[in-house]
C-alpha cells in the first residue's frame, strides 16, 4: 500500500465493507497491510476489535455534520 492511498480524503466512490453505505472510516492492518473501509456505524462497531491491530485509523465521520455549501445567485 501506498502512503499516498492511505493518505486521500475518502470520497461518495468508497464504500463500507459491511454494508455498502459510504465509508467514512479507513483502516490499515499492521499485519498485511490491507485497507478496510466502514461507514460510521460499522467502525463503531468494530473499533474495540481492530483498532489495535491497525497501523493507521482514518476517521472522517466528523463529515457527516458538516452543512454543505449553498450557491448563491
Amino acid at each position: 500500500m501506498t502512503t499516498a492511498v492511505a493518505d486521500r480524503t475518502l470520497n461518495a466512490l468508497d464504500r463500507c465493507d459491511r454494508c455498502g453505505a459510504q465509508a467514512y472510516v479507513r483502516v490499515v492492518l499492521e499485519s498485511s497491510g490491507g485497507e478496510l473501509l466502514f461507514c460510521g456505524h460499522h467502525a463503531r462497531a468494530v473499533e474495540s476489535t481492530l483498532k489495535p491491530l491497525s497501523s493507521d485509523w482514518h476517521d472522517e465521520t466528523g463529515r457527516l455534520h458538516e452543512k454543505a455549501p449553498v450557491a448563491i445567485d
